[in-house]
């Protein structure tokens, strides 16, 4: 800003924010057509790069996966002036299409979020061998694609840390989308992370069989409260909106339950009451930083990332180690050293 104003600009700008605030309120995006929010100013460095984005079912507004994917995008979007876009998938039948949009449109590079549009990834870096594109959770072994996996085990374990060193009545409970290896991931991690403080505490598992159904998350949530449990894991996306929902009910009931939730700080959108902790995936700054590399020419398709504790690229919000008792978050942190040292290895699949 500079120092000195003369009388008759200040005026204009006065008059000018008056103006802007009396608009009315922005369109909210499409969730059927490939939407985008408007570039704020910036440095327009990426002004001609397309980076489009398919959602798995669970939509991108699951407060969760997908949606910590498309801030990342809209983040790339306000810092370089590119043109940043979804389609949503309502069902896996949509993957394909949905991708081919993106590719036969040209995008600089196309996104597939999650392990189920691997053949919808593959089959459209085929089609079009000049296309790049890359997909979060699973591995497409071709030259155009850039594929980023996760430990997730590792994150996983550490909430089981947390799970088992808060659990008043040794009862706790996992909650699943569906029966694939990330999940199953997400599940061993958290099992063995409980165990390794406190073999006694019973683990009760509910495989949902959807990414995209709250109601079947909070009906899972329902009867593992029911059963004992006081904290509940979910690993669900959009389903597990619903063991959420399902806690804040009991809250409200006067019954103290708790929720532990995933890849994004999850007590932001749910509240610290009944989030306990979450594990962090950092989707968004692997989203970030390949779509910013793409864009500066340093795409490495054919390759395969996995982040982990050492990359920090999972782990436990930042929030919940100022809310939970300083002697869990020291327990968390020895265990974390222990995963990164290779003194634990932490299994990928339940025994």
């Amino acid at each position: 800003m500079k120092k000195f104003f003369n009388v008759s600009v200040l005026l204009v700008l006065v008059f000018s924010l008056a103006l802007m605030g009396c608009g009315g309120k922005t369109a909210a995006p499409s969730t059927e057509k490939p939407a985008a929010t408007e570039a704020p100013k910036s440095d327009n460095k990426g002004k001609d790069f397309k980076v489009g984005m398919v959602t798995d079912v669970g939509g991108v507004n699951d407060k969760s996966f997908n949606q910590s994917a498309w801030e990342a995008l809209q983040l790339v979007q306000k810092e370089t002036g590119a043109s940043a876009k979804y389609l949503e998938s309502k069902s896996e039948a949509d993957f394909a299409t949905n991708m081919n949009q993106f590719v036969k449109g040209s995008y600089n590079l196309t996104w597939g979020i999650g392990m189920l549009l691997d053949k919808a990834v593959e089959a459209a870096a085929k089609q079009d061998p000049n296309a790049k594109l890359a997909i979060v959770d699973n591995v497409v072994n071709l030259p155009n694609v850039q594929s980023v996996n996760f430990a997730e085990q590792e994150g996983s374990f550490l909430v089981g840390v947390v799970a088992a060193k808060t659990t008043k009545t040794k009862k706790v409970g996992f909650v699943g989308g569906m029966k694939i290896p990330v999940i199953s991931r997400f599940h061993a991690g958290f099992v063995a992370g409980v165990k390794a403080v406190d073999p006694s505490v019973e683990v009760l598992v509910n495989y949902a069989g959807d990414f995209g159904k709250p109601d079947v998350g909070k009906a899972a949530a329902a009867s593992m409260y029911n059963s004992g449990a006081d904290i509940i894991f979910h690993a669900a996306g959009g389903t597990g909106n619903g063991v959420f929902n399902e806690a804040k009910d009991r809250l409200k009931a006067g019954k103290k339950v708790w929720v532990i939730g995933v890849d994004k700080d999850q007590s932001i959108e749910f509240g610290a009451d009944v989030t306990l902790t979450s594990m962090i995936k950092r989707v968004d700054e692997a989203v970030h930083k390949i779509t910013k590399d793409t864009m500066d020419g340093k795409f490495q398709g054919g390759t395969n990332t996995v982040l982990g504790l050492k990359d920090k690229g999972v782990g436990i919000s930042e929030t919940s180690r100022k809310t939970l008792p300083a002697d869990v978050v020291k327990l968390v942190d020895e265990y974390a050293a222990k995963i990164v040292s290779g003194e634990i290895k932490v299994p990928t699949e339940v025994k």
